[in-house]
């Protein structure tokens, strides 16, 4: 059996001893899951997230139905945290979850700035492309087209347009490398140019 079950039940059961045993193996691994998706500007950090995660373990715990190992259920219990905190933040009341980043939900205004900056710098070096290139790279990444539609776009095979594409990632990275992107982009073009 799980040793964390074990704790688990012997918790449930009245030991305190093992609630806290269970606490100090977890907590730190739920304190890191929430650690870079709250902004520390708010009332509410990490380690309150993380905290409320265990009171909600604490006060649920008689629901567990040991479908899962206790590691599981303690981050679906996360995870359920961290929508609530999300959801109550200004203009999240009404987001979909399953769409929205984190990015856009908790962004500070330095990480806008950094981000107009990186997005001028990748205009820039779009400029510097030949025509097809840059509206290639364009249409594919900021206007969602794939493969098929750029072949009719461009009245090209889609296997040369792959390879188009291929190259004009290629000749925009290379005018890129001065200035290189940074981890935080959320541009689907920048985080394609990194994965190259």
């Amino acid at each position: 059996m799980d040793p964390d079950l074990e704790l688990f039940e012997r918790w449930r059961a009245g030991d305190q001893r093992s609630g806290q045993e269970l606490f100090e193996r977890h907590f730190s691994d739920v304190y890191a899951f929430f650690r870079h998706k709250t902004d520390r500007r708010r009332e509410i950090t990490a380690d309150d997230l993380a905290q409320q995660t265990f009171l909600q373990c604490i006060r649920a715990r008689d629901q567990f139905r040991n479908a899962s190992t206790f590691r599981t259920y303690l981050f679906a219990i996360a995870r359920n945290e961290l929508y609530q905190y999300l959801r109550k933040l200004p203009k999240c009341e009404h987001v979909d979850l399953e769409v929205s980043s984190l990015n856009e939900l908790i962004s500070s205004p330095s990480g806008q700035l950094h981000r107009d900056q990186e997005r001028h710098r990748l205009n820039l070096a779009l400029r510097e492309l030949p025509a097809e290139q840059q509206l290639l790279l364009e249409l594919h990444y900021w206007h969602d087209l794939d493969a098929a539609a750029l072949a009719e776009v461009f009245d090209a095979q889609v296997g040369a347009v792959r390879v188009r594409l291929h190259r004009a990632r290629l000749a925009l990275r290379a005018r890129l490398e001065d200035s290189a992107l940074e981890d935080a982009s959320t541009d689907p073009l920048s985080r394609s140019l990194r994965e190259l």
